[in-house]
């Protein structure tokens, strides 16, 4: 497999297709295969086997010079499937802390529920090793000024896991707004919709789920104590004691990419509502979600997540200006530009006609008609990621070249305190029945 790098991009144009407004997002591919030196070689351990972190794991080792050695989990068939999957030599434990204790281990992917992320990551760098750890960020807010003060302290690096920093698809974005193709920002309208039962979290329970194959204790860590249950295990998304909801889990996405493409630090004022509309199984999470924001700079975003949607998973972003649209939508970028009339027009169909022969001739003193042959820029644009493209695989690459280099990542610490503050706001403004506000460069509530 050939897979490509967002760095090698940022010449933005591309191929255009003959007379059809289709182009590819130009790049340069990296092979997979290339040579690196043994100085080079990474060695990492995942904790929080589930699917998310054995997904990020699967990126994460095609990454040239990037090896798993180790890996974390509470329940013991994930850490037995690790070393099916990654070698018999694959160390596995309960007790990430064993982990941490090794050498050989240079960096860490914390994929665990929300409720661990914090503990986790101060946990790994304080040991001396390298963070990615997924979103969101946090799961309370006094999460994130320690990972911030952490990072700082121990020197380590900690990428986010929201790959969309890294996606070429949303360079494009970023690059056509600053270009002013579609005049002043005003309004960001995004969406995640699902409508299927894995899509809303129902996610399969193995057979042999037990307190003797789970390590429900450890599982529990600062939540409230309950008896072992299976279904909070295996699907903690659905409670607020483990996960963040749809704001956590899909919004901080949406948040990303926005402050991404537009250089926000986010919203000062939130309002939110939802709730319970169909998976009515015992969940605390709302299945159905909308909320408004403010930002500084003079949009307002609106975002809605909706479990029970009617029709196939969709994610999307609609970014309008005062001369058009710029929209994201799966693999490609579409730019629409419908600039603005240079002539305000008139409604003068109720006036004598004397009077509008004269409001007329003076108007036209103002604003002469054009010639006829002058041409306008307008219409669609569409860009589109080459075939097979992965953005987890750019973002992937991104932490490891950071690793390296001890250069900046694309997504620090601060950037995803900033995504995740402004995603849990909705929780917030639900919680209190009410608009909240925020304080996007000092990071704190209002």
């Amino acid at each position: 497999m050939m897979s490509l790098d967002r760095r090698a991009f940022l010449k933005a144009a591309g191929i255009a297709a003959a007379g059809s407004g289709l182009k590819m997002i130009a790049q340069e591919p990296r092979e997979t295969g290339q040579t690196v030196s043994a100085n080079d070689h990474i060695q990492i351990a995942l904790i929080g086997a589930g699917i998310q972190g054995q997904g990020d794991t699967g990126w994460a080792v095609r990454v040239p010079g990037v090896k798993l050695v180790a890996v974390a989990d509470c329940y013991d068939g994930r850490l037995a499937h690790c070393k099916e999957v990654w070698g018999d030599d694959v160390f596995t434990t309960r007790d990430y802390r064993e982990i941490l204790a090794r050498k050989d281990i240079d960096a860490v992917i914390v994929a665990t529920p929300d409720h661990w992320h914090k503990q986790a990551a101060v946990d790994a760098m304080t040991a001396g090793k390298d963070v990615y750890c997924e979103k969101p960020m946090i799961h309370l807010y006094s999460d994130g000024p320690e990972i911030i003060e952490t990072a700082r302290s121990t020197k380590r690096i900690i990428q986010v896991g929201s790959q969309r920093v890294s996606s070429i698809i949303y360079a494009k974005a970023k690059e056509l707004l600053a270009s002013g193709a579609i005049g002043q920002l005003n309004m960001v309208t995004a969406r995640w919709d699902r409508n299927s039962a894995i899509g809303a979290w129902d996610y399969s329970i193995p057979l042999d789920a037990s307190p003797e194959t789970c390590d429900w204790p450890r599982f529990e860590g600062t939540a409230p104590k309950i008896p072992f249950n299976a279904e909070h295990f295996f699907q903690w998304r659905k409670w607020k004691a483990y996960g963040s909801g749809v704001a956590g889990d899909l919004f901080v996405h949406l948040f990303s990419g926005t402050h991404f493409i537009t250089g926000s630090h986010g919203p000062t004022r939130a309002m939110a509502t939802g709730g319970i509309r169909y998976w009515k199984d015992g969940r605390d999470a709302p299945d159905v979600m909308l909320a408004l924001f403010d930002y500084a700079e003079g949009f307002n975003l609106s975002l809605h997540v909706n479990f029970v949607d009617g029709g196939e998973e969709s994610e999307g972003l609609l970014f309008t200006g005062s001369e058009g649209t710029i929209e994201i939508a799966g693999n490609s970028v579409i730019l629409n530009r419908v600039p603005r009339e240079k002539e305000p027009g008139y409604t003068v169909s109720t006036f004598t006609n004397a009077m509008q022969k004269e409001y007329i001739a003076k108007y036209r003193q103002k604003y002469p008609l054009e010639p006829l042959t002058e041409m306008h820029q307008t219409g669609l644009e569409r860009f589109v990621a080459p075939k097979g493209y992965s953005d987890s695989y750019d973002h992937f690459h991104n932490f490891f070249d950071s690793v390296r280099t001890r250069k900046p990542v694309v997504e620090d610490a601060e950037f995803g305190f900033r995504a995740a503050g402004a995603a849990l706001l909705s929780n917030l403004s639900m919680a209190k029945g009410n608009v909240v506000h925020w304080n996007p460069t000092t990071m704190k509530l209002v």
